[in-house]
């Protein structure tokens, strides 16, 4: 752990709130540094200015403004025109035309086509590389996927920042994240759901009710196969449901001028197609994958981004401690693969092997609601709903999710990106 706060240190200059509640899994956080210096400090196709505000577009799209404001710093810092940090209109017009990309990958990802490819790429004097459109689209997803887990923790700014909170030594039983941002929660309040006043017993049970699902589950699996048809079907389903998944305290949240100022057309979102109930087609991975199509493209035109990238994605994916909350010796990967499929599902990829049914077995309505908000509007998540899943869970266990919740999230944006990329290739 100290090895890696000082990595983190010498390549930022700084130690992050995002670290610090990182490191509650190490390995991953190895990973994501390792990934993130690629991206932002070694040789690549976009000069390092370009990159830091591609970082700040992003994140401005989710009103991610602790994320702005740290790359706000990195950008001048690099050598950065502080004249592009009055709005976007006052960037190149080379960035400007990466505003829409930005717009739909951050937000309705399953639009994307081989004409925004074309449009990025034959812009005349303002034309885009591949190879510097595969490492913008590399960075955007990066930072609308970390947009969702600043939020998603309830991350806070360090000390010196603008409402920033000092570091509180955490107590040596449970504490929250919460801690260690911002020093807001006392260990009195970790025994007592403050949003429901939920019993320690009725949180426990919700754990014994999560492990039998999972063990009855296991045993359908070995005695019977849903047919193709009958897979399908259940995806849909699911899929159509998702769409409908939203908290009841789903508030429209207008960003600030400072945030929305590095980005165009504040009102488009998520909601938008959720509410009109249109439709999400569906992508087959068998059709396109990351494995077999996304990291050999993305190795071609930005070299060993691919593996940097398929690490940090199978890391996130196979971590396990073999606990679940009071629990040692557990097989979660049947519930890991289902939190990761139900992004995917509700971004509307599909893989063929896998029973929907699963998911509404496993994954409660406040675990769902938790989920979609932290994914798609991670601006709204609330202290309440982190409260509210998996109460008798650690919070480690809860940053966990969270990196499960980011790269299914990167990976679903990039399969589109990347997908569309291709078509215009071919």
């Amino acid at each position: 752990m100290h090895a890696l706060f000082a990595d983190s240190f010498a390549a930022l200059g700084r130690l992050d709130n995002i670290t610090l509640v990182m490191v509650f899994h190490p390995q991953y956080l190895e990973s994501f540094l390792k990934t993130q210096h690629y991206l932002l400090q070694m040789d690549g196709p976009l000069p390092l200015h370009y990159r830091h505000y591609i970082g700040i577009m992003a994140a401005a799209r989710h009103q991610c403004s602790y994320l702005v404001n740290l790359h706000v710093n990195d950008f001048l810092h690099v050598g950065g025109d502080p004249k592009w940090l009055n709005g976007l209109e006052n960037a190149p017009q080379k960035l400007q035309n990466l505003g829409e990309l930005n717009k739909v990958l951050a937000h309705r990802p399953w639009l994307i086509t081989k004409e925004h490819i074309e449009g990025l790429l034959k812009a005349e004097e303002h034309s885009w590389s591949l190879a510097e459109l595969v490492h913008a689209v590399v960075l955007l997803t990066h930072y609308h996927s970390l947009a969702s887990f600043t939020f998603g923790c309830g991350i806070s700014p360090e000390i010196h920042c603008d409402g920033g909170h000092t570091f509180r030594p955490p107590s040596v039983s449970n504490y929250c994240i919460c801690d260690i941002t911002n020093g807001n929660h006392s260990v009195d309040e970790m025994h007592v759901n403050s949003a429901e006043n939920v019993s320690v017993s009725d949180s426990f049970f919700e754990v014994e009710a999560l492990m039998e699902k999972m063990r009855q589950l296991q045993e359908c699996r070995d005695e019977e196969e849903a047919s193709q048809e009958e897979m399908a079907s259940r995806f849909e389903i699911e899929k159509r449901e998702s769409m409908f998944v939203f908290s009841s305290d789903d508030e429209e949240v207008t960003p600030a001028r400072d945030i929305s100022r590095h980005f165009e057309d504040t009102s488009y979102g998520y909601k938008d197609f959720s509410r009109h109930g249109m439709h999400v087609p569906t992508f087959r991975v068998q059709d396109y994958c990351w494995e077999d199509h996304g990291y050999s493209l993305v190795n071609r035109l930005y070299p060993d981004v691919g593996q940097l990238i398929d690490e940090k994605f199978h890391i996130a994916y196979n971590l396990t401690y073999n606990t679940m909350a009071m629990h040692k010796d557990v097989d979660t990967s049947m519930l890991r693969r289902a939190i990761w499929n139900y992004i995917h599902c509700m971004f509307g990829i599909r893989y063929d092997d896998y029973d929907y049914g699963e998911i509404n077995q496993l994954l409660d309505r406040s675990f769902k609601v938790y989920i979609k908000t932290v994914v798609c509007t991670p601006e709204k998540v609330t202290k309440r709903m982190y409260d509210s899943f998996w109460r008798q869970f650690k919070h480690s266990e809860k940053v966990h999710v969270n990196l499960l919740l980011i790269e299914a999230r990167m990976q679903a944006e990039l399969l589109y990106a990347l997908r569309a990329i291709t078509r215009y290739m071919t």
